[in-house]
């Protein structure tokens, strides 16, 4: 629920550039959800680089077709930010991004979120066959801009929105861990779980790498709002380093807790599926640590 809210608060930013916060009025008042919709089933976890392109029908309007992938709330949406190739562009990140609304001709949902882990977020592909849009009305971009405006206003955005999320799993699992070690008894030995010593530093561990991935979140979100020179650096590292914790916290609240942890009594073995979500999901982990190495090094990310 947590994703689909901040995956949602990015859409509707974009949805209403000239004013963002009436559309977050609206989506906070239920009103209104929207959503992105940028990966495709031809270039998968490389969001930035959709395979569709625009089709100019006049000149005023285009003609979309797109197999979107990964579409969190695809059939609750009211309006879905889509990325495709920029009628005129040469290149795959000469893009643009439109708002297509529901009940749009040709705009269709299939399938529903059945998969490991985050079982709220209602994901599913989605079709575009032939829509047409009014530019003057519905691009959310300048010509061919969409490029920019997924690296630089949905990034940032989401980079933080996942390490938040992350950090959330790592608290509810830390809560849960230490609820079980403090209340479980061995009755022969008339003790707590916690009264073993190997079972205390694994929660003690799992609230040293919390509390260094809140750190990291915090400076991050600071250089963000103070604008400084390593921002874009922290921006990189933040969705990689948080959710590689939550995936490393949740696994030992798994291996603490033991045979409770496999029920659902406890939510860890929930915690756990949502933790790895955050991996695969675009940027990956590995996309990450490669734009992240290529910032330091000097080189151009793309």
């Amino acid at each position: 629920m947590i994703y689909m809210m901040h995956l949602c608060g990015v859409a509707c930013y974009l949805a209403a550039p000239r004013r963002p916060e009436d559309a977050l009025r609206a989506a906070a008042a239920g009103k209104h959800l929207s959503t992105l919709a940028f990966s495709e089933k031809g270039s998968r976890s490389h969001f930035w680089a959709p395979v569709s392109k625009a089709v100019r029908v006049d000149e005023n309007r285009v003609s979309v077709s797109a197999e979107k992938s990964w579409v969190t709330s695809a059939s609750r949406a009211d309006g879905i930010a889509v990325s495709t190739g920029w009628d005129a562009g040469t290149e795959p990140t000469q893009s643009m991004i439109y708002l297509v609304k529901r009940g749009d001709a040709g705009l269709s949902v299939s399938g529903a979120w059945d998969a490991l882990g985050m079982r709220g977020n209602d994901s599913a592909p989605m079709s575009l066959k032939d829509v047409t849009l009014d530019e003057t009305e519905r691009a959310l971009c300048e010509p061919g801009k969409g490029f920019d405006t997924m690296l630089g206003v949905v990034l940032p955005l989401f980079h933080v929105c996942q390490a938040a999320i992350a950090l959330g799993i790592c608290e509810a699992a830390i809560a849960a861990t230490q609820g079980h070690l403090t209340a479980a008894r061995l009755q022969h030995l008339d003790s707590r779980l916690c009264d073993l010593p190997n079972l205390r530093a694994q929660l003690a561990r799992m609230r040293l790498m919390t509390d260094r991935a809140r750190a990291h979140l915090v400076c991050t979100l600071d250089a963000m709002e103070e604008g400084r020179a390593d921002a874009q650096v922290l921006v990189l590292e933040i969705k990689a380093s948080v959710t590689e914790t939550a995936a490393d916290v949740t696994d030992l609240a798994m291996r603490t807790c033991g045979g409770a942890a496999f029920s659902k009594h406890l939510g860890i073995e929930r915690q756990f599926r949502d933790a790895r979500a955050a991996v695969v999901m675009a940027p990956t982990t590995d996309h990450a640590h490669e734009f992240l190495g290529r910032a330091l090094c000097g080189m151009n990310l793309f």
